[in-house]
């Protein structure tokens, strides 16, 4: 119990006292967000907050973690991510270098042995995925980076979302006696409470891309690296239920894009988070909110965890019928040509 605290505090501990000094960096080198079109903030906020949970999550993984070669892929794809996107803050890279540096960042985690290979038969056995396992690791890693970078747009809501996803799946794995992936998890827990002092409303710093792709790639990779160890539908439903409310999100913001023949790239004002303010509430109310429905999936996905890994189908497509029709009553699949401003 001492080494998962000690993950934890440790990763919390170095975020809280680094995120002060990434500010201080972002604003002397002029790594700021600067509020335009459909953001919510009024002045330059600083970037660089993904720079410190990244170092606060490398810290602890390797103080507790005893880092094997798929940790030491984590961390190396990790650095890559946080670095395209830094390039991204600063220079707003093109949506096409994007994606192909987070398909790189996703090559570089599968270079150390990190693949989902196996997907457990509901009706007994495995399926093995054999070349499969390449691509469907690369679209599972890039769409988690995605998925976190979507619903960053109120101030704490990404770290929260994350930090209880995180502590979700830490607690599945340590039903599945799987030490090393629930060190991680916590380190990654504390890694964004620590940003969060700094970054809930109202925000002193964003973490930027660098920080919500850092956040999306090392869930997806924890997940995939117990999709190595232990029945891969059981530990591939746990992120994605927890991870459900940014999950549905993403895909109801392509859903849109596409109907109105625009690029799934484009910004819009119809995230959940922007009806939950059209709605009237405050940017704190709206996170409570979101941190409220990820709490209950969080504990729908420990539920699954703890149960025959052929419930974890059930229960990710339980959860999602639920999210899916609040979704449409909520009018996130509705264009914003059809929504009063």
């Amino acid at each position: 119990m001492t080494r998962y605290l000690g993950a934890l505090l440790l990763s919390t501990a170095c975020s809280w006292l680094l995120t002060p000094e990434m500010r201080k960096i972002a604003l002397a080198r002029g790594i700021v967000d600067r509020p335009r079109g459909r953001h919510i903030h009024a002045e330059p906020i600083p970037f660089l907050g993904g720079v410190a949970m990244y170092a606060a999550f490398f810290i602890a993984a390797v103080a507790f973690g005893r880092p094997d070669r798929n940790t030491l892929g984590l961390l190396t794809g990790g650095a890559f991510t946080v670095a395209l996107g830094i390039a991204d803050d600063r220079a707003e890279l093109k949506a096409r270098h994007k994606l192909l540096g987070q398909i790189a960042a996703a090559v570089i985690v599968m270079l150390f042995g990190v693949k989902i290979e196996f997907v457990t038969n509901p009706f007994g056995g495995m399926i093995y995925l054999g070349v499969l396992s390449i691509p469907i690791t690369v679209v599972w890693i890039v769409a988690f980076m995605n998925v976190v970078n979507f619903i960053d747009g109120l101030d704490g809501l990404a770290a929260g979302v994350s930090a209880i996803g995180s502590l979700a799946m830490a607690a599945a794995a340590l039903g599945n006696r799987q030490s090393r992936l629930a060190v991680l998890s916590l380190a990654l827990a504390g890694s964004a409470l620590g940003f969060l002092r700094y970054n809930f409303n109202p925000a002193q710093i964003f973490m930027g891309d660098a920080g919500a792709m850092f956040l999306g790639f090392t869930i997806a990779g924890i997940s995939a690296i117990g999709a190595l160890k232990t029945p891969a539908t059981l530990v591939l439903a746990v992120p994605v239920i927890v991870m459900g409310v940014p999950v549905l999100d993403t895909a109801f913001a392509i859903f849109r894009r596409v109907r109105r023949r625009v690029p799934v790239s484009s910004a819009d004002r119809d995230h959940v988070h922007h009806r939950l303010l059209a709605m009237g509430m405050t940017q704190r109310q709206a996170v409570i909110t979101l941190y409220a429905v990820s709490a209950l999936l969080a504990a729908t996905a420990c539920g699954v965890a703890a149960v025959d890994p052929r419930l974890g189908i059930g229960g990710t497509v339980t959860a999602f019928c639920a999210l899916i029709i609040v979704g449409g009553r909520s009018g996130v699949l509705k264009s914003e040509m059809r929504r009063r401003d």
